[in-house]
């Protein structure tokens, strides 16, 4: 895990952006349409933001797709999203390909429907060799229900003899985490102009830099992120230390 985020070769722009892709419903409302033709704008704003990340010189993109709190939405929105998602999956997995997007999935897949898992694991393995950028969808995502699970796993070696119990510090436990491949995050985005983190990525983000935009995010465009990505590279990160 590289949490320093100065970027590579010197490049002073963020080189994991984390978003929080919040405002769909309220878009469509505004729009006097239903909740899941806003989340359907929002599907196709994802493959925008995807395609800008080369020049923006981010390597890494992890998008909040779905809490293990969304479930408590009506049953109509849930079941929508989740064909939503499917679709969505089946639509893009040729297309990430061919644009070199390397797809992850993180979060607890077991509540979900077998179909909709299937097609997670056949994406992550179609796209495992893509290098040219790395999306990370969480998917039934909660930062404290990945801490729980991590701790649980770490907890069952230790129990069974492969791990010590004085070895267990910060680093291991980042090893137990569904991000363990994923350098940690160095600028985090919400959208729709709500300034919390909602349960996301909470310990990978302990030193990240955040934005939060009113605009929602339907409307977020490549133009937009691009502005973020700027005053990123404008900031002063010390990691807790104190320049001379």
């Amino acid at each position: 895990m590289d949490g320093t985020g100065s970027g590579e070769n010197g490049h002073k722009g963020p080189r994991h952006v984390a978003i929080i892709m919040d405002g769909n419903g309220r878009w469509a409302q505004m729009r006097r349409r239903p909740r899941l033709f806003g989340h359907q704008a929002g599907a196709r704003r994802v493959r925008e933001i995807v395609e800008a990340c080369p020049d923006l010189g981010v390597r890494y993109l992890t998008i909040f797709a779905f809490s293990t709190e969304n479930w408590k939405r009506t049953q109509a929105e849930v079941t929508g999203l989740m064909y939503l998602f499917r679709r969505y999956i089946t639509r893009e997995m040729q297309a990430f390909v061919k644009e070199g997007v390397c797809v992850r999935f993180i979060g607890d897949r077991l509540r979900l429907d077998p179909k909709l898992q299937a097609l997670m694991d056949e994406a992550e393995t179609l796209t495992r060799d893509c290098t040219k950028v790395n999306l990370t969808i969480a998917l039934n995502y909660g930062a404290r229900d990945e801490v729980a699970r991590a701790i649980r796993d770490l907890a069952a070696d230790v129990k069974a003899g492969r791990l010590e119990p004085d070895a267990v510090d910060e680093t291991t436990l980042t090893r137990y985490l569904d991000t363990q491949v994923l350098p940690d995050p160095d600028l985090v985005i919400r959208t729709s102009g709500e300034a919390r983190v909602s349960n996301f990525l909470l310990w990978q983000s302990a030193y990240a830099e955040y934005e939060f935009i009113d605009t929602l995010w339907p409307d977020f465009s490549r133009e937009i992120f691009a502005e973020v990505v700027a005053r990123y590279a404008t900031r002063d990160r010390r990691f807790g230390a104190v320049k001379a």
